[in-house]
């Protein structure tokens, strides 16, 4: 079984230093909508990690844990998760993606484990926050922190990789929607329209 893990310590410096998982989108928080999407995946995962600083998560059975070196953002969370998670792959996911659904996540979960990463990539590039990493890949993870070298995206040059394309993504939605995330108070106020738009 492979573990999750979600990304909720970044400093959000764009969004004034906010929560965003704690941001309301159609009514409920990213974090709680997050949540219930892995809450489908019972069967897959039993092993649910927050990186970062804790959360409220009601009744769910999670873990809580923070990185070995502070301030170096998404990679040195994912190595909180490799070196944390019970599991050999960790299904990573950003604090800041609304739209993720059950089906999508399983389906990145069920690609066979022959890699070291497996990530969605659409017209906008890879989509490193919302991947399935081997620990395989913690070495080469371990070594750019340490080279002070942050980029997800560099860390993908480095590892063996399958590409999940465009089509295979938007079998379960929209690829802009489903991965849409939140940097900006700009980019919230987009995806407020966007919903009032499909309502």
């Amino acid at each position: 079984m492979p573990s999750a893990a979600i990304l909720a310590g970044g400093r959000a410096s764009r969004f004034g230093g906010r929560d965003k998982g704690a941001l309301i989108v159609n009514g409920r928080t990213i974090l709680d909508r997050q949540l219930s999407a892995l809450d489908g995946l019972a069967d897959l995962i039993d092993d649910l990690l927050i990186v970062g600083a804790p959360r409220p998560v009601g009744s769910r059975d999670c873990r809580f844990v923070s990185d070995r070196l502070a301030g170096r953002g998404p990679l040195g969370g994912l190595e909180a998760a490799l070196l944390s998670a019970r599991h050999e792959h960790v299904l990573l996911l950003a604090c800041d993606m609304p739209f993720l659904t059950g089906p999508f996540l399983r389906f990145l979960l069920e690609m066979p484990p022959d890699v070291d990463v497996s990530v969605p990539r659409t017209k906008r590039g890879y989509h490193p926050l919302c991947a399935v990493y081997s620990r395989r890949c913690l070495a080469a993870v371990t070594r750019r922190l340490n080279e002070d070298r942050l980029k997800l995206s560099g860390l993908l040059d480095e590892v063996r990789v399958r590409v999940v394309e465009q089509d295979g993504i938007e079998q379960f939605g929209r690829s802009g929607r489903l991965l849409a995330n939140v940097n900006t108070p700009a980019e919230l106020d987009d995806l407020e329209a966007l919903l009032g738009h499909e309502v």
